[in-house]
């Protein structure tokens, strides 16, 4: 982790050419020495204990996520949430608080109106989150607020770099910054799964630092995380330099087949929705036959959620669990204990 802070220390003085070249000279070597882990990861496919399934009786969840990292991100935020209506389907939009742009309630209130996710991305977008545990926990008091200002549910870090036990801080009832396996990010280790999952309340937790008087997540048992299982657009059109979407394909043939969750986070910040394209864009075209391809293919057998309304699935099955281990202790009946603590959702 040290290199990876001193490079969110350097990352402001260096110019984004030179930034991306250099990532992209990393990531083709982390390619050629990671084809047995990625796209896929064998493995990943195994369904939690108990897994029954989702709802509707359906093959496979599909979930839609944007991170809007700058100005231009937030500029093109309508665009894209007017194209994902074109196509039939809903999303979650993440902004980031503090960052570089504010974000109008009135593109909030858009949002939610036309049925939309509204979600909290970071703080300030600059690498530094977690920092330190009391660095963070001082952070988390202010990211509280604006989950509770933007009426907001859910939660993903910058960078996808995560401390899941201190996150437990925030008031959420999900978080998204894991991934099945991307060896590309600055913490590469996967959770090895595309199937949601649950994070129970910790004893590190339950010991957090008077800097934070809220209660641990929304409510007070842990939250659920929502592993994206797509390489994110800006991975794989910016620095894989892909000129098509066939990975993305690819993988979510793999996931249905395998009745798991196809999440796709992508930014409108790379997103070229007309004229020629910058080195730090794509056609918007890429994702759009995407959507039309999982639409016109799997009709009718994949259940499409909100991040939240996932989140709510999952947790609404935990939730049965607990109630069921506790009326197992009070009646003093034999249970397993993994039945309380259980880190998969066993759904």
């Amino acid at each position: 982790m040290f290199f990876t802070r001193l490079y969110y220390h350097l990352k402001p003085f260096v110019p984004r050419r030179l930034r991306l070249a250099l990532r992209r000279v990393h990531v083709s070597r982390v390619k050629r020495r990671s084809e047995s882990v990625w796209p896929i990861h064998p493995g990943s496919e195994r369904p939690p204990k108990g897994w029954q399934g989702w709802p509707e009786g359906k093959r496979f969840a599909f979930v839609l996520t944007h991170d809007v990292e700058g100005q231009r991100g937030l500029d093109r935020v309508k665009e894209l949430a007017e194209l994902d209506m074109e196509m039939g389907f809903r999303s979650s939009f993440n902004f980031v608080p503090e960052g570089s742009y504010s974000v109008p309630e009135s593109l909030r209130t858009w949002l939610t109106d036309n049925g939309f996710e509204v979600g909290v991305h970071d703080l300030h977008h600059d690498g530094h989150l977690f920092a330190s545990q009391e660095c963070f926990l001082r952070k988390a008091q202010r990211i509280n607020r604006y989950l509770e200002e933007w009426n907001a549910v859910g939660f993903r870090p910058a960078y996808m770099l995560r401390n899941l036990e201190w996150t437990q801080n925030l008031n959420i009832a999900y978080d998204s910054s894991t991934f099945d396996t991307d060896p590309f990010e600055p913490q590469p280790d996967g959770v090895g799964t595309i199937f949601p999952f649950w994070i129970p309340a910790s004893s590190l937790n339950a010991q957090r630092s008077t800097l934070n008087s809220q209660p641990s997540t929304i409510n007070g048992l842990g939250y659920v995380e929502l592993p994206y299982t797509l390489t994110q657009d800006s991975t794989l059109f910016l620095l894989l330099e892909e000129k098509t979407n066939s990975i993305w394909k690819k993988k979510a043939d793999w996931i249905a087949e395998h009745g798991g969750m196809v999440l796709l986070n992508t930014h409108p910040d790379y997103m070229r929705f007309n004229g020629r394209c910058d080195f730090l864009e794509f056609p918007a075209t890429l994702y759009k036959d995407f959507l039309q391809y999982v639409k016109s293919r799997y009709a009718n057998h994949f259940w499409h959620g909100l991040p939240r309304q996932v989140a709510r699935f999952v947790s609404k099955k935990q939730s049965t669990l607990i109630s069921r281990g506790k009326r197992l202790l009070e009646s003093g009946e034999r249970y397993s204990i993994g039945l309380l603590s259980t880190a998969v959702c066993c759904c």
